[in-house]
């Protein structure tokens, strides 16, 4: 970790009370950043805002399908800590589920309202006082159920698709004022929301971890510091060529679903297969 690459920036991160979010504002606190924890889990963003110290971050209730909500984690950011450099639109539900011929209007409307919309309010408020700065950094949370058919609810798989298609519009739009806007895509990472998935208790990580570890591609299963690493890393100078772009941080399961069946097996031993059946072995 190179410490010290967020000195002195600021940032708001939605849904950062726990999961994902609460490891990304302690990984940003760590490398330098003050932040701001916005979430609608009141008693635990505080907890969490307390614990990474005065001075250093500050809590605010936010609902990001309120975009009044978005504003004020907005203005909070600036009127707190002087200035607003990275937005992480990381809120997000599972939202809808069930099958589409039986889709409750209601529930997939609220989907949207939280996984979409709030990412496109985020940027809207974002990028209105980073393009007058001419820097800054947009992060927006999708998932492998945006490119991957039947691994996710239908209308959260819908949102996650359409953030990754916001991204790159509004990188396209920024790119020129100094603003980079990026996706980051985790895979199954153990927290509070695939725990209750999981298990049906969003409290059991431990039972979560375990699930996880069984069908786990790599050796391990993910974890929210993985993701954080990631989201430090395009908040960062390092960064600084990179917009547009989705980053997969799933062990390989979007991309390299599979286990290599020609090189393991039959196939073990180096082999050549060409026309009418010819082989050509070492």
């Amino acid at each position: 970790m190179s410490a010290g690459r967020l000195q002195g920036r600021v940032a708001v991160i939605t849904g950062s009370a726990s999961g994902i979010g609460a490891a990304t504002a302690r990984r940003f606190v760590e490398e330098g950043a003050k932040v701001v924890v916005a979430d609608v889990q009141d008693e635990a963003g505080k907890a969490l805002a307390a614990d990474l110290g005065e001075g250093v971050a500050v809590y605010v209730h936010c609902d990001v399908s309120r975009e009044e909500d978005i504003a004020a984690a907005v203005d909070t950011a600036v009127s707190t800590f002087g200035g607003l450099d990275v937005f992480y639109a990381n809120a997000g539900v599972m939202g809808a589920l069930g099958p589409i011929a039986r889709t409750r209007t209601e529930d997939a409307d609220a989907t949207i309202a939280v996984n979409l919309r709030g990412v496109l309010l985020s940027m809207k408020h974002a990028a209105a006082v980073m393009q007058p700065r001419g820097r800054g950094v947009i992060l927006a949370t999708s998932s492998p159920a945006a490119e991957v058919g039947g691994v996710g609810a239908h209308t959260y798989s819908a949102t996650k698709a359409g953030i990754i298609g916001l991204v790159q519009s509004v990188a396209a739009e920024l790119r020129p004022s100094g603003v980079r806007v990026n996706a980051i895509v985790p895979g199954a990472i153990v927290s509070a929301m695939t725990a209750d998935i999981l298990t049906g208790d969003a409290q059991d990580t431990t039972k979560a971890h375990s699930i996880l570890a069984d069908s786990a591609q790599t050796t391990r299963p993910g974890v929210p510091e993985d993701i954080a690493a990631a989201a430090a890393f395009l908040a960062s100078d390092d960064a600084t060529f990179v917009t547009g772009s989705t980053f997969h941080i799933d062990g390989g399961y979007t991309r390299a679903p599979g286990d290599s069946p020609f090189a393991q097996g039959d196939w073990a031993e180096p082999t050549g297969m060409f026309e009418g059946g010819r082989r050509t072995r070492s």
